[in-house]
């Protein structure tokens, strides 16, 4: 099993900074993959970020590149999202995701265990 914490959230203005933390236990082997997704108010969820914990390769959707970066500590039992140059659309409940491998790392569905997830809110 995988045990999913996230911290880090919270209210910023636009142009501002945060960085998501994300505490994993349980074996790598059900956790190769770990994703950040996001999901607004009567919105469905989306793929932010996703990383191989294996390889170190990275994955973002297209309205978050060049300003997010997903990255891991080298015990890889942790997961950060930086989030750099935040705007209103950026705004949401934030989650962890792990899953033992996919094909489609920002695919929500492909994702086994997920956190609580940690509210992020960006005002203009």
């Amino acid at each position: 099993q995988v045990h999913l914490v996230e911290s880090g959230g919270g209210s910023v203005q636009a142009g501002g900074s945060l960085r998501l933390s994300c505490a994993a236990s349980g074996s790598i082997y059900f956790r190769a993959t770990m994703g950040w997704f996001r999901q607004a108010p009567g919105k469905e969820r989306e793929g932010v970020a996703a990383i191989y914990i294996r390889s170190d390769s990275t994955f973002y959707d297209d309205s978050v590149k060049g300003r997010f970066t997903i990255s891991q500590d080298n015990a890889k039992t942790t997961v950060y999202l930086q989030m750099n140059s935040l705007k209103s659309g950026d705004t949401g409940m934030y989650y962890c995701a792990a899953v033992a491998g996919t094909g489609r790392p920002l695919a929500p569905y492909e994702y086994s265990y997920w956190g609580q997830g940690t509210q992020v809110t960006v005002s203009s």
